[in-house]
């Protein structure tokens, strides 16, 4: 288990500390974007340094907010050669920078597409290797595949919210197949995590931010999908899902 104390006192936010946070999470995004382009301009940018970028990102946004992570379970050896998939619950924007700070490997989230024509930080992900797999033009899908299956063979490791959309309560919303299709296409290692406690950091859909609050990662144990065909899906999604929600306790974070 590790423990990754930011700040033990919980209380929300007043007007201005959230005009902080906003800005603050804006200045270290439009910061960290123009680090990663200079770098990928001069031809200097290598995984290790977007790995680095990425975690200081991640810190420096979980600093503002004064979070205190504790890490629970097993990781897999991410560098073993095969591909991996960590799919994790969703419940707030903080999801991948938790994972970002908790997780070891270059982990690199399936992007939607909209995500790329965000100014600094779309071309930033373009460069760090970011993938997005657009299932709505099927000629693009294929190359997309074809992209993200030779990342994850290079060591990349894939993160995907099944969900598609974050969670209000922490509670588990219906999956969606597209990353489990993608897990069985290239024969990936699924890592369920769910995060606890992370649906008070920053509520869907509100500006209510809560510093100090105490998130609890949960790393479960993995499934692997070779063997497994388009005919075994539903009980792919079923078992993620049982476990996801096995690892949520209850069915919400505490």
């Amino acid at each position: 288990m590790i423990r990754l104390k930011l700040n033990p006192l919980t209380e929300s936010a007043t007007l201005l500390w959230r005009v902080v946070v906003v800005l603050g999470s804006v200045g270290l995004t439009a910061i960290y974007s123009l680090m990663v382009l200079l770098r990928a301009m001069f031809g200097r940018l290598d995984r290790p340094i977007m790995d680095k970028y990425c975690r200081e990102w991640s810190a420096g946004l979980l600093r503002l907010v004064r979070s205190s992570l504790t890490v629970r379970g097993e990781v897999p050896d991410f560098s073993n050669g095969r591909r991996y998939i960590v799919m994790c619950t969703h419940a707030s924007h903080y999801d991948i920078p938790v994972s970002f700070v908790s997780l070891p490997g270059s982990i690199r989230m399936l992007a939607k597409k909209e995500l790329f024509s965000i100014p600094l930080l779309g071309q930033a992900m373009r460069a760090g290797d970011f993938p997005s797999v657009d299932r709505s033009n099927r000629q693009r899908a294929v190359k997309d595949l074809a992209r993200a299956k030779e990342m994850m063979e290079s060591g990349i490791v894939l993160w995907a919210a099944p969900e598609g959309t974050r969670s209000p309560d922490g509670k588990l919303l219906p999956f969606k197949k597209g990353c489990f299709h993608l897990a069985l296409d290239t024969e990936a290692v699924i890592v369920p995590v769910a995060i606890r406690g992370i649906h008070r950091l920053l509520p869907a859909r509100t500006w209510q931010i809560n510093l100090g609050q105490p998130v609890d990662v949960r790393v479960g144990e993995p499934l692997d999908m070779v063997g497994k065909s388009r005919e075994d899906l539903k009980d792919i999604m079923q078992e993620v899902r049982s476990r996801m929600e096995t690892l949520l306790g209850d069915g919400e974070a505490e």
